[in-house]
């Protein structure tokens, strides 16, 4: 079972921190970053994207994870996320939606970390089990 203490967690936040700096959001204003980590250490960053046709927006969660399986990556050990109003500091930790709890189970298994953060001083970790019970995957289908 993967361990906090083997991960830089505050220097993950960090990144995800950085990475709301470029979301897209002209519509809601809410600006969410995310620092996904692979098992062999490599951090892929994300911001959510929004779409004037809402439906077509993109969360940082799903960018992050996007980006590193398209580079040929499928095993992670962790995810940052923060998120909170474009322009000031987030006072309120952001979970991740349904459909990105979904694509984390696609990729990764019940102890995968999950870091909400208001700072990298301030941030809560859960594993992928406790905020997707019952979760729904590949084997289900096979």
């Amino acid at each position: 079972m993967e361990n906090i203490k083997d991960i830089d967690a505050a220097a993950l936040v960090q990144e995800a921190l950085d990475a709301r700096n470029n979301a897209y959001v002209p519509y809601s204003h809410y600006a969410v970053g995310a620092a996904l980590l692979t098992e062999d250490g490599e951090i892929f960053s994300g911001c959510n994207i929004e779409n004037a046709s809402y439906g077509a927006t993109n969360c940082a969660e799903r960018t992050a994870f996007f980006r590193a399986v398209s580079q040929g990556k499928r095993k992670f050990r962790a995810i940052a996320i923060a998120g909170g109003m474009e322009g000031e500091k987030p006072v309120e930790y952001a979970y991740p939606c349904g459909i990105c709890r979904q694509v984390m189970r696609e990729f990764c298994k019940d102890d995968f970390i999950i870091i909400v953060a208001k700072s990298a001083e301030d941030f809560q970790e859960y594993r992928l089990e406790e905020i997707l019970p019952f979760g729904f995957g590949g084997e289900s289908i096979r």
